[in-house]
């Protein structure tokens, strides 16, 4: 399973909206949205 899979199963297993988890998370809603879709670089 890659990392953008597991990130988006977590997610939605804990009710979350992309931009819910990125403010738990300390970042930005765009970043969140390229580490599901797993073209982020870093």
């Amino acid at each position: 399973m890659r990392m953008s899979e597991i990130i988006r199963a977590r997610r939605r297993a804990l009710g979350l909206t992309q931009e819910e988890a990125a403010s738990r998370l300390g970042v930005t809603a765009s970043a969140f949205n390229k580490w599901e879709r797993g073209v982020s670089r870093s």
